[in-house]
């Protein structure tokens, strides 16, 4: 049989009033008569009624975080920061994975939104706005994560890869590159479209080749990299940016069964999503753009709870940005 709050009233010989004021910390309660409730509940094993709590006080106290592929580590580690800053406040998190799907997002919005959460991020992989906002209740709280749409209507967190990119690419023309080819993830996402262009206006500004050749796009998951470095390759460019850390984690893989060798054959930029020794182990050999992954899933589940709380608060934008590290050796291939 369920152990009921009346049981542990009982038990502790209190009301149960007084074990729900404990619980949810709603008014005073002496420590002594805590010590009781608490140990009741230790001795009984109860286990408080979300769903009778949230129809009490109107609030779930859970987020849903919808995410493009919860496979790829960047994501991971950003699920895991947001995660950690709700559960010191109290709060749960659901996850929902799209796969990059637009279809997928639309289900999981109606879905979290119809009672299930009190608030909802989002990285969407939609490039129709009118779309999204159609399906947003009015009112509901939301924080976009990571990709953001020209309309500024709901708040947001991202991060700017602007400087970064267009830093490599004139570091790389001052080393002596001339043909800089780029692996972006899917066109239609405003952190693509920002990335490539970057890389354009600085392959303009350092006089580099402008082709449309050195272009490539994945789509930011799993064995998409190949195909767009044999492109590369064909178009003879002597460095590359890969502008996602699965994609660039996947290049670095291809180009050594391929017989490539980094800093040797050819200049790789490297974007990092999370922190991993794999890519120490090539510190040496390429460029990296660490994006501050961690910082960005705390910021996220931060807003949200601040949109929670004030749901007409003015729309906020909070941009953070990458850090651009060049590779530790000194000297350039191109000398030679």
């Amino acid at each position: 049989m369920k152990v009921t709050i009346s049981d542990v009233a009982r038990l502790a010989g209190v009301s149960t009033a007084t074990v729900s004021h404990t619980i949810n910390n709603t008014r005073y309660v002496s420590g002594e008569t805590k010590e009781k409730v608490y140990q009741a509940i230790a001795e009984l094993g109860y286990t408080p009624d979300a769903s009778a709590r949230s129809f009490r006080t109107g609030k779930k106290k859970t987020v849903g975080f919808i995410v493009p592929d919860i496979s790829n580590k960047f994501f991971g580690t950003m699920i895991e920061s947001v995660e950690n800053y709700l559960s010191a406040q109290g709060y749960h998190l659901i996850i929902a994975n799209t796969k990059e799907d637009a279809d997928r997002e639309e289900t999981n919005i109606r879905l979290l939104t119809a009672g299930l959460v009190d608030g909802l991020l989002v990285a969407s992989t939609m490039d129709d706005f009118e779309r999204f906002d159609e399906l947003i209740p009015a009112g509901f709280p939301v924080v976009l994560v990571d990709r953001t749409f020209e309309t500024k209507k709901y708040s947001s967190i991202c991060v700017s890869n602007f400087q970064p990119i267009y830093r490599s690419v004139c570091r790389l023309a001052g080393k002596g590159a001339k043909r800089v080819g780029i692996i972006g993830g899917l066109p239609r996402l405003s952190s693509t479209k920002e990335r490539i262009s970057a890389y354009q206006q600085a392959v303009a500004d350092c006089g580099l080749a402008q082709e449309e050749g050195l272009i490539r796009y994945g789509d930011s998951m799993e064995n998409s990299a190949p195909a767009c470095l044999d492109q590369l390759l064909e178009e003879n460019c002597d460095a590359i940016i890969v502008c996602q850390g699965l994609m660039a984690w996947e290049t670095i893989i291809y180009l050594q069964k391929k017989g490539i060798q980094l800093a040797k054959d050819i200049d790789l930029v490297s974007f990092v999503d999370y922190d991993s020794n794999f890519y120490q182990l090539y510190a040496e050999q390429m460029d990296c753009i660490v994006q501050p992954v961690e910082e960005l899933g705390t910021a996220a589940g931060e807003q949200i709870l601040k949109r929670i709380e004030k749901p007409e608060a003015p729309v906020f934008e909070k941009v953070l940005t990458s850090a651009y590290q060049p590779c530790e050796a000194s000297g350039s291939r191109f000398a030679k």
